[in-house]
């Protein structure tokens, strides 16, 4: 079956105005519906120039609302299935054969391995799903100090895991957010650029900027949430801004493991982890810890280079049609 092709199927202007079709197919399907989109009432302003959460109202919409998240999840669970057949039409409309294209879609949204490991898992498939907790060793010490990891006494069922991640806010930050999301940001576009020939390092670092830019829809919640005043709007920019920092920078990572591995479940767990893990507080764990500064920092400081150790070394994966080696290269030339 002939999964690759001699020449690019898009141009590069082609690939930057799809990707931004992806990524609008993704958001947009969070406003089409009356269920899925958020309201505020209009009396709910007033900038009071304090930067403190107002209280939600009765005839309110918000993002954590049961039946709003309820409809979301539904809406971008729709929206991913549309950008998969997007992946899926341009190939077809190469290929011309509806099995040709079938398949060739599979492997490049890395729902499949290459067809010669495909039944014969190795423990090297397990590595590339331990390299983002290694760069975690920090913020899992600081939770072990606070007997907060599991088994531990500060452990509870029903805060820590129940609450956490059997609610409709878990369901959706820990399973469909992040499997939906590097589906739609991680596969499908980068599967797009990679029909247009693009490099691998302008997949890494230009690729997530899209994941990035579809987080910015997140200000209007914050700048209502917080009063429509001059302060609300100074609020919604620096979260936003941070946000489109922290995500792209997550995006290269994620990128990164995709490409190196030709699967998107690296890139999934990656997500669900960081997700659970949050934004790393070392300086608050210093404050709470102050007997164990050496240790927390130099722990930090291990997780960092373990990171930067292991990344190329445990996501090499043959046969990869993203990144093949000389090996690969050689044996796919011949061929094809």
């Amino acid at each position: 079956m002939q999964l690759l092709f001699s020449q690019p199927l898009l141009s590069t202007s082609s690939a930057h105005s799809l990707s931004l079709c992806l990524g609008g197919i993704y958001v947009g399907s969070l406003y089409l519906s009356k269920h899925a989109r958020l309201s505020f009432s209009s009396s709910g302003g007033g900038g009071t120039g304090i930067a403190v959460p107002r209280e939600k109202q009765k005839d309110e919409r918000w993002r954590d609302d049961p039946d709003v998240i309820r409809a979301r999840l539904v809406a971008v669970s729709i929206a991913t299935v549309v950008c998969c057949m997007v992946v899926f039409a341009v190939i077809l409309d190469h290929t011309g054969s509806l099995g040709i294209a079938f398949g060739a879609t599979l492997l490049r949204l890395g729902f499949l391995t290459s067809p010669s490991t495909l039944f014969q898992p190795r423990f090297a498939d397990i590595l590339p799903h331990l390299v983002t907790p290694i760069l975690f060793l920090g913020p899992l010490f600081g939770a072990y100090l606070g007997k907060q990891l599991l088994g531990q006494r500060n452990w509870v069922w029903q805060s820590h895991f129940q609450a956490r991640f059997m609610s409709l806010q878990g369901i959706r930050n820990y399973l469909i957010g992040p499997i939906t999301e590097e589906i739609v940001f991680r596969a499908c576009v980068l599967a797009i650029y990679h029909l247009s020939g693009a490099s691998a390092m302008r997949m890494i670092f230009f690729a997530p900027l899209t994941f990035g830019l579809a987080h910015a829809h997140h200000a209007w919640e914050t700048y209502n949430r917080y009063g429509r005043g001059l302060s609300a709007l100074k609020i919604a920019l620096m979260t936003t801004l941070f946000q489109l920092g922290y995500t792209t920078l997550f995006g290269f990572h994620a990128s990164y493991l995709f490409l190196r591995t030709g699967s998107i479940l690296p890139p999934i767990t990656a997500h669900i982890f960081c997700n659970i893990m949050g934004i790393p507080e070392i300086a608050y764990e210093l404050k709470r810890f102050p007997r164990h500064k050496t240790a927390i920092i130099s722990i930090y400081l291990i997780g960092i280079i373990g990171f930067v150790y292991t990344l190329p070394r445990w996501t090499r994966m043959d046969d990869n049609l993203y990144w093949p080696s000389e090996r690969d290269v050689t044996y796919n030339s011949a061929r094809y």
